[in-house]
């Protein structure tokens, strides 16, 4: 089984991303790793460097800045790292810059592509979503954020990444995958504020125009992270990788400062989620292969 893992990244010491930590994390499960780096002004180059494995090969890119809508820029990144991959790839990992899986999931991720990677009909494999907001302890819960997305695929011809980079399509089609029991750590919204800040006003400009920016990003050098209005404590442990970015830590966030924001009808589809493990009206990219393929218990 040949797996490889692909990334982008753009100015990662500028907006604090956890590339390095991200890249460490399933590195051990690659046979190469395909980072597509972005014209960065501030060293990123030097720090992917700094990891010196032979595994990893960096394309240089240049990001189309004049696309404005939808975060189709991110996407035409995936997509470059994702064509520099080896041919004869069985599996394709991608993480986003600021994605990090647990030490604790690398036996079950490695079991689950061996058991699928003979298998056509499974396209992908699925992971659950951990959200970290403000600080490395607490993640949102509200209906804002997926809670699963497609991190491993099976690489060939029409593959391509969907949207703003969020998951994968097949010449349109979403891809037919199976979930297994792994998270996805998210960190993209624990930095400092300062950071924080820098980022939304650079990365809104993939979505949107300058109106709009003037009109929903504050003008502030500070990010204000109560505008989030449901968290809960974290209560497990974070990856060994990332155990000195923790330790560096400077800024303080206090939860109760949360905006209490959400209308009846949220509240009322919040509860129901909270009762049942449904969401009503949840955006999936992707088919489940729950019901049509039977899956071994290989996990522990």
């Amino acid at each position: 089984m040949k797996v490889a893992g692909f990334t982008f990244v753009r100015n990662a010491v500028r907006f604090d991303y956890p590339v390095v930590e991200s890249i460490l994390s399933i590195l051990s499960l690659c046979d190469e790793f395909i980072v597509a780096l972005g014209n960065s002004e501030d060293g990123t180059r030097d720090l992917i460097a700094s990891i010196r494995s032979p595994k990893i090969r960096i394309i240089d890119t240049q990001w189309n800045d004049s696309l404005r809508a939808g975060g189709r820029t991110l996407a035409l990144e995936t997509e470059k790292a994702l064509g520099g991959i080896s041919s004869g790839t069985d599996w394709a990992f991608y993480l986003q810059a600021d994605e990090v899986v647990h030490e604790q999931y690398l036996p079950v991720i490695r079991r689950a592509m061996e058991q699928w990677c003979h298998d056509k009909r499974v396209e992908g494999l699925l992971f659950r979503y951990l959200h970290f907001w403000g600080l490395y302890e607490y993640v949102g819960t509200s209906r804002n954020w997926y809670r699963n997305e497609v991190r491993i695929v099976r690489p060939g011809p029409g593959i391509q990444s969907w949207k703003d980079a969020q998951g994968f399509r097949i010449q349109g089609r979403k891809l037919r995958v199976v979930s297994i029991p792994a998270y996805i750590f998210h960190y993209g919204w624990v930095k400092p504020p300062a950071r924080q800040q820098a980022k939304q006003e650079s990365f809104n400009r993939y979505w949107h125009d300058d109106d709009w920016i003037k009109k929903h990003v504050a003008d502030t050098d500070q990010y204000d992270y109560s505008v989030m209005d449901m968290l809960r404590l974290y209560e497990g442990t974070h990856l060994a990788v990332m155990a000195d970015r923790i330790a560096r830590k400077d800024w303080e966030f206090k939860p109760e400062s949360l905006r209490q924001h959400r209308g009846w009808v949220r509240r009322i589809l919040h509860w129901f989620e909270y009762r049942t493990g449904i969401r009503i009206g949840e955006y999936r990219n992707y088919v489940e292969l729950r019901n049509t393929l039977k899956i071994a218990n290989v996990y522990p």
